[in-house]
């Protein structure tokens, strides 16, 4: 697979904070500092040598501030934009003409600080967001009101993820944990009691390292010397308020099998120094991770899943066939690329699903950050 660097410079000078794929017609909408959200197509390249190139199509301007977050809903009918101050829209589009204008056509009102991230739920009736006010907003788009509030985290909500299948709802904040909520069937509430639909059910944290005996020097030692009891040593997953960035956007794969968990750190042994890494949780076990991807000089910011489940290509040798068909067959029944975007570079791994344990580097394409 290869692919070409587009480059989009329209919003001055100011820093593009998040950008989306229109689903079915792919076309991509970018949000800054500059207030604005920009339309853009792209187009593939016509030669060998040549580059992909982007197209402006149109200026969505009604913010007042830094917009943060933009996505649009599964059916690609409405997006969603989320800005400094608190500030949330929703967008439709209009054809006036054989031309397509974008309208508000309504605005989410609670948050009284920063919207950082955003997610629709799979059917597009239930928008998440996540703020600097420490909370989470569970809104129902219909009525254009929260429908659940979770105030659960003890610092800002930095990213939120929605489960494809509906059943969990993830975020992760700068307290350094990541919550996993849980839909619950509710009975019939009470007239003016709240409806909490979703309820925490994992919180991931921290871990134990390998507990190890120290080593008593031989001439120390005597048929009196007892094993030394050790206490394992607990650290933290994730980095601490104190990270350089205001996004720590997660992902679920698309079919929900794993959980992509950035601004990940890593320690092998209690005296080894932390590296950065991206933490991988399975939907069979949300308590805790099941495998960590290192390699980043720099901490991972987001994480982002190709829409597109790659198939195994067969091989049309015997040998080949059954030297990997263990592989097809036990390990990657489908694969999915995702990247991994660090406050230093963008990596790309394939994943494998059904058993996490072949990771394979690979070459390119992003849905979105």
């Amino acid at each position: 697979m290869k692919g070409g660097t587009v480059q989009i410079a329209w919003h001055g000078s100011e820093p593009v904070l998040s950008l989306d794929f229109h689903p079915p017609s792919g076309l991509l909408a970018t949000a800054g500092a500059d207030h604005d959200i920009k339309m853009w197509s792209l187009h593939q390249a016509a030669g060998e040598n040549a580059t992909p190139s982007a197209k402006f199509e149109a200026n969505l301007s009604y913010h007042s501030a830094a917009v943060n977050a933009v996505r649009f809903s599964p059916s690609g009918e409405e997006l969603a934009s989320g800005a400094d101050g608190g500030e949330l829209l929703l967008w439709r589009p209009n054809n006036n003409d054989g031309s397509i204008t974008w309208k508000v056509t309504k605005t989410l009102r609670f948050h009284p600080r920063d919207i950082l991230d955003l997610e629709w739920s799979s059917d597009g009736s239930l928008l998440v967001s996540g703020s600097v006010d420490n909370s989470c907003i569970i809104w129902d788009v219909a009525r254009g009101l929260p429908q659940q509030i979770l105030t659960d985290h003890l610092h800002y909500v930095q990213g939120v993820a929605w489960d494809p299948a509906g059943q969990y709802l993830a975020s992760v904040s700068g307290d350094r944990t990541c919550r996993i909520y849980s839909k619950k069937m509710q009975a019939k509430q009470n007239k003016g009691q709240d409806k909490k639909e979703f309820v925490c059910q994992y919180v991931i944290v921290k871990t134990d390292l390998p507990a190890t005996n120290p080593v008593i020097p031989i001439d120390k030692q005597d048929n009196n010397t007892l094993p030394t009891k050790v206490t394992p040593v607990n650290y933290h997953l994730f980095h601490d308020e104190n990270l350089p960035s205001f996004f720590r956007r997660l992902a679920w794969s698309p079919d929900g099998s794993f959980l992509l968990i950035p601004a990940g750190i890593y320690k092998s042994s209690a005296d080894s120094s932390p590296s950065n890494t991206t933490y991988i949780v399975s939907r069979k076990e949300l308590s805790r991770p099941v495998l960590q991807l290192p390699g980043a000089s720099k901490p991972v910011v987001a994480v982002r899943f190709c829409p597109v489940v790659f198939n195994l290509r067969p091989s049309s040798s015997k040998s080949e066939n059954e030297m990997h068909g263990w592989c097809s067959l036990q390990l990657l029944s489908t694969l999915c690329l995702y990247m991994i975007l660090n406050m230093h570079a963008l990596s790309r791994y394939l994943l494998g699903f059904t058993m996490l344990q072949l990771l394979i580097l690979l070459g390119h394409r992003m849905q979105s950050f």
